[in-house]
C-alpha cells in the first residue's frame, strides 16, 4: 500500500512519550524516521514499570542511530544527517539543545528548508523555561480537578497530554511540508505539553465564560441524561449505559419490563426524567441486575442503546472488535519477544498503514546511515561504538 509520507525523512532526538509518539505517528504514515540517541541510549530504554512499554510502543518502525553530540565530530554528523531531512523532531527542553546548536534558530539558519517539530513543557511566555510532565500540566490545567476533586485530584490513566502533544506536533509538521511544497521553506514549530491539555480543558473554562457558573468535577457533575451510569450484571460485571434520547428512553423501557415508568405522568419529558433519577435509577438498576453481561450487551446493542462493558486494558486482547482484522498489529521487541499494540486509529482507503513496525535495537542503523552520508568504514568506527541491545 503506497504511504502519504513516502519520501519524506524526519531525524528524531527526543525521549519518553511527546516526541516519540510524533515520529511514530509519521513512520506509520510512510515516513523514513531516523532516531538519534546518545551513546548509551535512550534513557527510556530502561524503564520499567509503567514505563516498561513507553520505548517499545512509541518507537515502533523506525531507524535507530547512536552519535556523540558532545563531540564536534558528532555534531558534524548530526549536520550532515539534517542537511538530507525534511523534519526535525525534539522534545528537549531549549537550553539542552541549545548546547549542542540544535536549538529552533540555529538549525534554522543552517537548513532554511527544514521543518522543526519541537516539542516542550510549555509555548512561548513566562513558564516556557519549565520543565513539564503528565501530571504537572493536568494539574495546572484542571483536568486533575475536573477527574477528580480538588480535594483529591486525579491524573487520566494514560500518559494522554504527551500523545495528544506528539499528535498536534504531527498535525504541525502535515501542514508545513503541504506549505513547503509551494514555499519551499521551512518552519518553526513548537508544541506545548501544558496548552494541549489547556485545550483539552477549554469546554468546560468556556462554560464559565459563558455562563459564570464554576465547573463541577466529573464525579459530582450534574447529569444532562435520566440514564448515563454504571451498573452491575448478574454475573459481576459492570457496564455503562446512556439513554440519551426519548427514542432510547421508549424502547429501553419497554425491553426492560419498565412499562410503568413510561406511563408514569412525571416522567413526560426529559427535564422530568432527569429531576426523578434518585428514585428511577434504583429501578433501573434492580432490572439490569437481573441479567448477564452477554444479555445486556446483545439486547442493548439491537435496541442501538450506547453501553459500554467497563474493562480493564489487559481484557481488550479478548475484545471482538479490538481483534478484527488490523485491529492490532504485531511487533518484535529488541529482545525478540513479540507484542501486539492497537494499530493507529485511522484507515486509508479501507486498510491500515505501514506494517514495518518492529521496535529498533540501539544503534541498529548507524553505520548504515552515516554510510547513505558518505562516511567511510573508518570514520564510521570512529564516530560510535559498537551498538548494544537496550
Amino acid at each position: 500500500m503506497s504511504l502519504p509520507l513516502a519520501g519524506i525523512r524526519v531525524v528524531e532526538m527526543s525521549h519518553m512519550i511527546m516526541g516519540p509518539s510524533c515520529g511514530l505517528v509519521l513512520a506509520q504514515l510512510g515516513a523514513e524516521v531516523i532516531k538519534v540517541e546518545p551513546p548509551g541510549g535512550d534513557k527510556t530504554r530502561s524503564l520499567g514499570g509503567m514505563g516498561t512499554s513507553f520505548f517499545p510502543v512509541f518507537n515502533r518502525g523506525k531507524r535507530s542511530i547512536t552519535l556523540d553530540l558532545g563531540t564536534p565530530a558528532g555534531r558534524q554528523a548530526m549536520d550532515r544527517l539534517l542537511a538530507t531531512a525534511d523534519v526535525f523532531v525534539e522534545n528537549f527542553r531549549d537550553d539542552t539543545v541549545a548546547r549542542v546548536g540544535l536549538d529552533a534558530a540555529t538549525v534554522s539558519r543552517k537548513f532554511p528548508g527544514l521543518i522543526i517539530a519541537a516539542h516542550k513543557g510549555f509555548l512561548s511566555g513566562p513558564y516556557e523555561h519549565r520543565p513539564a510532565l503528565d501530571e504537572v500540566v493536568q494539574m495546572m490545567s484542571g483536568l486533575a480537578f475536573m477527574t477528580g476533586s480538588r480535594e483529591k485530584p486525579l491524573r487520566v490513566g494514560s500518559s494522554m497530554n504527551d500523545i495528544m502533544g506528539g499528535m498536534f506536533g504531527a498535525i504541525g509538521v502535515l501542514a508545513a511540508l503541504h506549505e513547503r511544497g509551494k514555499s519551499g521553506k521551512g518552519r518553526q514549530i513548537r508544541v506545548g505539553l501544558f496548552e494541549n491539555c489547556l485545550f483539552a480543558v477549554a469546554q468546560h473554562m468556556v462554560q464559565y465564560e459563558l455562563t459564570g457558573v464554576p465547573s463541577r468535577p466529573m464525579p459530582q457533575r450534574i447529569h444532562a441524561w435520566p440514564v448515563y451510569d454504571i451498573f452491575d450484571t448478574k454475573d459481576g460485571h459492570r457496564l455503562f449505559v446512556g439513554v440519551v434520547t426519548g427514542g432510547h428512553w421508549e424502547s429501553f423501557c419497554r425491553e426492560f419490563g419498565l412499562e410503568q415508568l413510561l406511563r408514569d405522568p412525571r416522567l413526560q419529558t426529559t427535564t422530568a426524567r432527569i429531576e426523578a433519577r434518585s428514585w428511577t435509577l434504583p429501578i433501573i438498576a434492580e432490572r439490569l441486575r437481573d441479567r448477564t453481561m452477554a444479555d445486556l450487551a446483545a439486547t442493548l446493542d439491537r435496541l442501538n442503546i450506547p453501553f459500554a462493558p467497563v474493562n480493564s486494558p489487559e481484557e481488550l486482547y479478548a475484545d471482538a472488535h479490538v481483534l478484527r482484522p488490523g485491529g492490532l498489529v504485531a511487533s518484535r521487541n529488541v529482545d525478540g519477544k513479540m507484542f501486539r499494540t492497537p494499530a493507529l486509529p485511522l484507515e486509508l482507503d479501507g486498510g491500515g498503514l505501514s506494517p514495518d513496525i518492529d521496535v529498533p535495537a540501539l544503534g541498529k542503523d548507524t553505520s548504515a546511515v552515516l554510510a547513505e552520508l558518505g562516511y567511510s568504514a573508518e570514520e564510521i568506527a570512529s564516530l560510535t561504538p559498537p551498538a548494544t541491545a537496550a
